[in-house]
């Protein structure tokens, strides 16, 4: 499976293919420079390639005429959740770090950090100038409190509803791998939080074109994802190998594993630990699971 699993933009140098799984929507148009009618696919899926788009762009997509939504599988939101997805071009940063495989488990010695408040200015940047003190303390990673896109600029990250997109408060997509590239310089793993248990309340449009995401069942923070839904199940394993392959994270913190209340079979859990071991031995990188159960 790739980072995207189906989802989000496919960037490649004559263009960008834009595709949405939209089996609520009897219409859905991309909104880039102007309105572009996407063609329906099985499945209930929407695509269109358009020849000569480039990372940078903005666009969003119209649902039946009606509203205009961000892109589920975003990879920035430079104008926060209710406003446009950025193409971004995941190829274009210059590693430094290219031989960091990471470390064993035994090794782990975890600073958890919220990326907003461990520093006065509250951005990936500022997190880079800690890290000599980190190191220096004798720890071995940091693990970042959740990223991903939520409403405003402060929040704990729980409520994220754009889960592949860094959110801009912090600073920009190149900026965390910045960090990330930082961090492994002084042999300090990385981790991040994710949550995928529920999404947050505000900014997330899911349910008007693609109400299966979610079942009847309640977690204590809003309706349950269906992880028995194929499509559902791939979002959520693409983005953890998202944020393993396309930022080099080096593990993921999985909140609230009790709470999923639709997992599937095989269990979710089971097929995240089956991908993300799939891309370790492909990389032969130490790469770390943890769960908050």
């Amino acid at each position: 499976m790739n980072a995207t699993a189906g989802f989000g933009q496919k960037l490649d140098p004559d263009g960008v293919t834009f595709r949405l799984w939209a089996p609520g929507a009897k219409r859905v148009e991309l909104m880039l420079d102007g309105a572009h009618p996407m063609q329906a696919r099985d499945g209930g899926w929407y695509e269109l390639k358009v020849p000569g788009a480039r990372a940078g762009a903005l666009y969003k997509f119209r649902i039946d005429g009606e509203m205009e939504v961000p892109d589920p599988a975003s990879q920035f939101q430079p104008q926060d959740v209710s406003g446009p997805s950025e193409v971004i071009d995941h190829g274009q940063f210059a590693w430094q770090a290219k031989d960091w495989r990471g470390r064993p488990w035994e090794d782990t010695a975890l600073l958890e950090l919220h990326v907003g408040a461990f520093t006065t200015d509250g951005s990936f940047r500022a997190v880079i100038d800690k890290l000599d003190h980190v190191a220096e303390t004798g720890l071995t990673a940091i693990e970042l409190m959740p990223l991903a896109d939520f409403s405003g600029r402060r929040n704990w990250g729980y409520d994220g509803v754009l889960l592949y997109a860094p959110d801009s408060s912090y600073g920009r997509p190149d900026d965390l791998k910045a960090l990330i590239d930082a961090a492994h310089q002084r042999k300090l793993m990385v981790f991040l939080d994710v949550v995928y248990n529920h999404f947050g309340p505000e900014g997330n449009y899911l349910g008007r074109y693609a109400p299966s995401f979610f079942t009847k069942a309640q977690t204590p923070w809003g309706s349950a994802i269906d992880y028995r839904v194929p499509e559902v199940r791939d979002f959520i394993i693409g983005n953890a190998l998202h944020w393993l392959t396309h930022y080099r994270f080096d593990g993921l913190r999985l909140d609230a594993v009790h709470t999923i209340a639709e997992p599937g079979a095989p269990h979710l859990l089971n097929e995240i630990s089956r991908a993300v071991g799939e891309l370790a031995k492909e990389t032969g990188r130490h790469i770390h699971l943890v769960l908050e159960n």
